[in-house]
């Protein structure tokens, strides 16, 4: 196990083609860090650069303190899974995840330990014995990984390892990744587009956006406190709402006056915060689940709106209400027994001490 450290990583492909732009992340010892973003933001050819399959252009990566830029992939002591699950179809489980330790010439019984360990984590043991095309696409991606841990390795990689698998089974999956690495706890960095994924997984996540690290940090950081506009749309599902509006004085304070909707009271404990804005033009940004149905509107920093309904989603446990401000199109998470039908007025209650101000010249979360 060891610390990663990446400094300065560049990579520019032929043609001028930044794909990461000078990036610097330390991951600590043991830590389960998840990159996560957009197609071609810059996350696999990261992974990739840490597990030396792509030419790193410039700066420096280190694994347990030691530069290993120039260091092959099967000397940097790195196991990674990918997302096809590149099983041999010829050979069992337990011929499957051994093969690699047979290769360097393990004994006979270190490999039987370490394939039994690896098949007792993974709930693989009566499975042992049967090929590939007799398993499940999980089950496949188990042997995968058993593969990978049985090696003892310093550092797990993950390249979007679930994105062949159904829905349900995803959400399988993420809980027995998380519950390996519980009991492994192995240094592990892991590649998604999914910001659930992310979320659920991730001791830290790191937001790319265009060869560059928006934001880094435990998930609930980047979801009550987003850096910039991109990671608060991104993290979040429904994303968050942004409407154009502006802030303006009032007598108590300072108000928020939304396009084509209602003026909303600041909180007083941000009045000093965003004092030096008011009249500009921002985007005031409002998570789907802070904008309820108004049962209480004594609460303190809850502000009622009268909206009409455009589109109503049953979801179960919730329902999500879809109405208009202006030209903007929001979303409200409300109690399905409040849900009225489309066409329908409805009072919502906006919980302003969950309010973002996001400047549009620059981009960032004031």
């Amino acid at each position: 196990m060891a610390q990663v450290s990446l400094r300065r990583l560049t990579k520019t492909y032929d043609g001028g083609v930044a794909a990461v732009k000078a990036i610097d992340l330390e991951i600590a010892d043991r830590e389960f860090v998840v990159l996560v973003g957009p197609s071609g933001c810059g996350k696999t050819t990261t992974l990739r650069m840490i597990a030396g399959l792509e030419e790193v252009t410039a700066g420096e990566i280190r694994i347990g303190g030691e530069v290993v830029n120039d260091i092959p992939p099967r000397d940097r002591d790195i196991a990674m899974v990918f997302q096809n699950y590149a099983l041999y179809p010829h050979m069992t489980v337990f011929e499957n995840m051994a093969f690699g330790l047979k290769l360097r010439g393990f004994p006979r019984e270190e490999i039987a330990r370490r394939v039994d360990r690896a098949a007792r984590i993974l709930g693989l043991g009566e499975l042992l014995d049967r090929k590939p095309k007799a398993l499940s696409g999980g089950q496949r991606q188990r042997v995968a990984m058993g593969r990978a841990i049985v090696r003892d390795p310093k550092v797990f990689l993950f390249d979007e390892p679930l994105s062949n698998l159904d829905a349900q089974l995803r959400v399988q999956m993420r809980t027995e990744i998380k519950a390996v690495h519980q009991t492994v706890k192995t240094t592990t960095v892991y590649v998604t587009h999914d910001q659930v994924e992310a979320m659920t997984l991730a001791d830290r996540v790191v937001v790319m956006n265009q060869g560059r690290i928006e934001q880094a940090g435990p998930p609930g950081e980047l979801y009550a406190n987003p850096a910039t506009r991109f990671v608060a749309g991104f993290i979040g599902s429904p994303a968050m709402n942004m409407i154009p509006a502006r802030l303006v004085p009032t007598a108590a304070a300072l108000a928020v006056a939304l396009e084509g909707g209602p003026t909303l009271p600041v909180p007083a404990e941000r009045t000093a915060r965003y004092a030096a804005h008011v009249g500009r033009d921002l985007l005031f940004g409002i998570r789907p689940e802070h904008v309820t149905e108004a049962t209480r509107t004594d609460k303190p920093n809850l502000a009622p709106i009268d909206v009409t309904l455009d589109v109503v989603e049953p979801m179960g446990m919730e329902t999500l209400v879809h109405f208009r401000l202006g030209r903007t199109s929001v979303c409200a998470r409300v109690d399905p027994q409040a849900a009225g039908a489309p066409g329908e007025a409805m009072r919502l209650a906006v919980q302003m001490d969950r309010m973002h101000l996001i400047d549009p010249a620059t981009d960032r979360v004031l």
